[in-house]
């Protein structure tokens, strides 16, 4: 009895923990980030979620694969500073075949505790370049773009700015090669040459730790590896974990609209039309909120873009043109003056030579030709209006024809567009007679015969003239 009461307990012990022992099996597993296309907030924002839930599900390696061509300044050291403070090893992956890591994609693989490629992919082109912000200013609004080499072929340049930003880099991408001991002579001309490399290259020259041509390749290849995770040396186990992928949520979409130049350009106008609409119009209310959420959702969106100061002040100063021909008209002038600095502010605004950080040139044209269109509709209904006859106010009245209501001589009563007025004389009037209004004074009308209405007096005293003359003949 007592034998068959212990192989229950163990059986029933068995089966209970049975599960616990095959979740504890399958617990880890590898989060899936992706970053596509240019480098800005949006991607910062997501990446950082991302990371923050690689910890939270207890993931045993993030795999970042990337596609880019390289992005802002800021969002980029805010992912590495998020990668080497990341308790999950972070595995850069450039992939598929064709992708780049261009920019500040190599500077966040130098960063990653492993740096893979697929095949026929290519890294490098890290040169910094010096965009918006205002003249003489920081390199807070500097971009990696890799698009553009330097003239000289020296290793440094004459502009002061360039080599402080240039050396700047260097400092930075060879600290990141001797943290994850990879090739750091190549990073330096990376930046100082925009150097570039393919991924067999690169993993010839130490620059990357291995080549896979997919991800449960990579994740079989870098099984046993040993990585240094904030300090302590951490084995990876990946032969056998399972994949779960974070995509971009709403937030991130919505902030990769709002930060896309060509919507911030295209909020900015709708605000800035929405609010003159709402001047034009005092208490429309629609149009107010409207203009002021567009307003404010595109400043925002500059405050994060590497925006060109000179060219937001001349799109502003074009703006203001435009609007003041609005309310004082001036034939064109202010119009055309603002058109024109509308039109280059707009194209000097986000003129960065990177690709998903400038204002597409027909967006600018369709809108410059739209506001152009819509001022010289101002301007011709402005004209016309002048040329239009008056019909209100006192100077509608003066110059009317109406009607006398009864006879007077000096004062008395007459009917003007259907409306009674007290009306003076100088000449005797009778009920009938046609008058015209010749001044105004407050209420009182001056009037006077009408022209049909005044006898002809050369013509009557003609008359018995000619008559007699007649009847002198006959005789």
């Amino acid at each position: 009895m007592h034998r068959l009461f212990l192989k229950c307990s163990i059986m029933l012990l068995f089966v209970f923990c049975w599960p616990q022992s095959l979740a504890a099996q399958n617990t880890g597993n590898a989060l899936w980030l992706n970053i596509d296309g240019a480098i800005g907030p949006a991607t910062q924002d997501y990446l950082q979620r991302g990371f923050n839930k690689a910890v939270e599900m207890n993931s045993r390696v993030i795999i970042l694969q990337m596609d880019t061509p390289g992005g802002l300044d800021a969002s980029m050291r805010e992912i590495i500073r998020a990668i080497i403070a990341s308790p999950v090893p972070v595995v850069s992956f450039v992939s598929p075949s064709g992708a780049r890591a261009a920019s500040a994609g190599t500077y966040i693989l130098y960063a990653s505790h492993i740096a893979a490629m697929s095949p026929a992919t290519n890294l490098g082109a890290a040169t910094p370049v010096q965009i918006g912000g205002l003249p003489g200013s920081s390199d807070k609004n500097v971009l990696d773009t890799g698009q553009e080499e330097s003239e000289n072929t020296g290793t440094e340049t004459k502009d002061p700015m360039t080599s402080k930003l240039v050396n700047d880099a260097v400092a930075y991408i060879r600290g990141l090669a001797q943290m994850r001991g990879r090739n750091a002579d190549w990073a330096e001309l990376a930046v100082r040459e925009a150097a570039s490399l393919t991924a067999e290259d690169a993993l010839e020259m130490d620059v990357i730790d291995l080549i896979a041509t997919s991800i449960p390749d990579l994740l079989t290849q870098i099984d046993g590896r040993t990585v240094n995770v904030l300090g302590n040396e951490v084995t990876l186990s990946t032969a056998q974990i399972t994949i779960e992928h974070f995509e971009p949520d709403w937030r991130t979409q919505l902030l990769a609209i709002i930060t896309d130049p060509n919507i911030a350009y295209i909020l900015m106008l709708i605000g800035i039309y929405a609010l003159i609409y709402e001047f034009s119009n005092p208490g429309a209310i629609f149009p107010g909120v409207v203009g002021a959420v567009c307003l404010v959702l595109a400043l925002f969106a500059f405050q994060v873009l590497p925006i060109n100061y000179a060219g937001l002040a001349l799109l502003l100063v074009g703006m203001a043109f435009m609007l003041a021909e609005v309310f004082v008209p001036s034939f064109g002038a202010l119009g055309i003056g603002g058109m024109i600095a509308f039109v280059i502010g707009s194209v000097m605004l986000l003129d960065t030579g990177v690709p998903g950080y400038g204002v597409s040139i027909p967006l600018i044209v369709t809108f410059a030709l739209l506001s152009a269109g819509f001022f010289l509709l101002v301007v011709g209904m402005a004209i016309k209006a002048r040329l239009r006859p008056i019909v209100s106010g006192m100077e509608q009245i003066v110059h009317s024809t109406g009607t006398a209501m009864d006879d007077f001589e000096r004062e008395g009563w007459v009917r003007v567009h259907g409306e009674q007025w007290k009306a003076q004389s100088s000449v005797p009037l009778k009920r009938g007679d046609k008058i015209r209004v010749i001044a105004m004074d407050g209420l009182i009308l001056t009037v006077e015969p009408h022209k049909a209405d005044k006898p002809d007096k050369t013509d009557i005293a003609a008359l018995p003239d000619s008559h007699s003359d007649n009847h002198t003949r006959r005789d």
